[in-house]
């Protein structure tokens, strides 16, 4: 009787351990081999040879289900790879095309179709071309994919139709297709860090490095004034424009003999010899950036254009207190965590994003970031922050160096050193959280006014100079002597 009370017992305990086994069979292979539907979509590197040439590498996205892609580059295989007929993958009746990659566009039929026909063919791997801009996420349609058993990957529009322009052609294509990991941190954003502290850093101490400020009205007035000569420059034209005047201030810091000499120009009139070279020097630069704005290099051109930039239009635009520096800072402050975490939700993507990196589907537009490769990603890329995540608090930060002046301040005892150890310290936080949200855009002014602004209303605060911050005057040029209520600033 004992026996047979145990025995169901014993049975639905080895029943009930079988059928966990049977659940974490794929889990427990371990072999990458599993076709399980995955929540995530890895990226994927595509190494290329053209007649046995190697060529600039491809990018795409893992699909969900299928085999996991191998980590390192000597455990994935170099294949020959060819269209499938027709070029949809749609049809059973496609060509056979046995130890090769298998080539698609996207299209007439769902994802697991295509990598169903092609697997019937004998390719090794599946690549889908999309014929939209942009990268697709090959999903799980539905349970068949589990008899899924080669990889499946897709590559952008144009990516793929240099491939399939190559194919049609008659020439050899090759691919080895794998999927290495990102390092968690690349440390060239340090680099970035550096050259956007160093913006803010050079703008705010400008005047101080050509030794004087007559070369920027802290008014609307765009043009210099008179010369310390006694030169009258009446008639002359004075351009302003960024790299231009950056470089030219500079010169004429050196020595003031070199902008004595002038020619007169037909429409522009007279204009200095020096000013004419390096606005010819300058342009000329411009247009070859132009030029060559889709090659590898074009990040250089674009971030010296947009560090003098910066420079001068930190120069011209000048906080009068922080009154309209809480203000300004505030709405900005907002205004980036809506377009950026919120803009989703309304428009699909993160229009701040898109904005900032220069994408438009209808054409060009003018990127607005300083940008720095990313050395260590084995996916490339960019790192990169926009100009208003150096303007806006750049502004602040001008304004405590000129606050300084005005009243016998220095090193700790002011607001300068702080608020640039504030902004370093944002910018810091910054990568720190894009990091830990694996990459996705952050808006940088999330983190930066609090460490500006905030460090200044403190700092305000803790030497009861809060009021005198607050209500500065407009910073005509007029300085005021310090005081002994404001010197002592421990």
């Amino acid at each position: 009787m004992k026996l047979l009370v145990m025995a169901p017992d014993s049975s639905y305990r080895l029943m009930t351990f079988g059928f966990f086994l049977l659940l974490l069979s794929p889990i427990a292979a371990g072999d990458g081999s599993s076709t399980a539907c995955r929540n995530d979509f890895p990226m994927v590197k595509v190494k290329k040879w053209v007649n046995g040439d190697e060529k600039e590498p491809l990018f795409g996205l893992n699909a969900a289900f299928g085999p996991i892609l191998p980590e390192e580059l000597k455990q994935a295989q170099r294949l020959p790879a060819n269209f499938l007929e027709p070029a949809t993958g749609c049809s059973p009746s496609s060509s056979k095309l046995p130890g090769s990659i298998a080539l698609v566009l996207r299209g007439d039929c769902d994802y697991t179709t295509k990598a169903r026909v092609a697997q019937e063919g004998g390719s090794a791997a599946l690549v889908m071309i999309n014929t939209e801009d942009g990268l697709p996420k090959m999903g799980c349609a539905n349970i068949t994919m589990l008899s899924i058993k080669i990889h499946v990957i897709t590559v952008s529009k144009s990516a793929g139709l240099d491939l399939k322009k190559s194919i049609t052609d008659g020439i050899q294509v090759e691919l080895l297709i794998y999927s290495p990991n990102r390092p968690i941190v690349d440390y060239s954003v340090v680099f970035l860090w550096m050259m956007s502290v160093g913006t803010v850093v050079s703008a705010t101490l400008w005047s101080d490095i050509v030794g004087s400020e007559e070369y920027y009205e802290p008014s609307n007035q765009l043009s210099p004034k008179e010369s310390d000569s006694g030169a009258n420059d009446d008639g002359i034209l004075h351009i302003t424009m960024g790299m231009h005047s950056c470089i030219l201030s500079f010169i004429l810091s050196k020595s003031k003999d070199f902008g004595q000499t002038t020619v007169k120009l037909p429409i522009v009139g007279k204009i200095t010899i020096l000013s004419l070279v390096v606005l010819i020097i300058c342009l000329v630069f411009a247009i070859v950036w132009a030029a060559t704005r889709k090659k590898s290099f074009s990040w250089i051109g674009q971030d010296i254009l947009g560090i003098f930039m910066m420079i001068s239009v930190l120069q011209l635009a000048r906080l009068p207190n922080i009154k309209v520096a809480t203000a300004l800072l505030c709405c900005a402050f907002v205004y980036d965590i809506f377009w950026v975490f919120l803009s989703p939700y309304i428009f699909h993507d993160s229009v701040m994003v898109a904005v900032a990196r220069g994408n438009n589907s209808g054409g060009e537009s003018i990127p607005m970031l300083l940008r720095f490769p990313k050395l260590s990603d084995p996916y490339y890329g960019y790192n990169m922050i926009g100009y208003g995540d150096i303007l806006f608090p750049g502004l602040l930060v001008t304004f405590s160096h000129r606050f300084d002046k005005a009243h016998g301040k220095s090193g700790a005892n002011g607001y300068f050193l702080w608020l640039i150890i504030g902004y370093g310290s944002g910018l810091f936080f910054t990568y720190l959280s894009l990091y830990l949200m694996a990459g996705r855009g952050q808006p940088a002014l999330l983190y930066l006014v609090p460490c500006t602004l905030g460090t200044c209303v403190l700092l305000g605060l803790k030497r009861e100079e809060l009021d005198l911050l607050w209500d500065h005057g407009d910073d005509s040029g007029q300085q005021r002597a310090p005081s002994p209520s404001t010197s002592d600033c421990t």
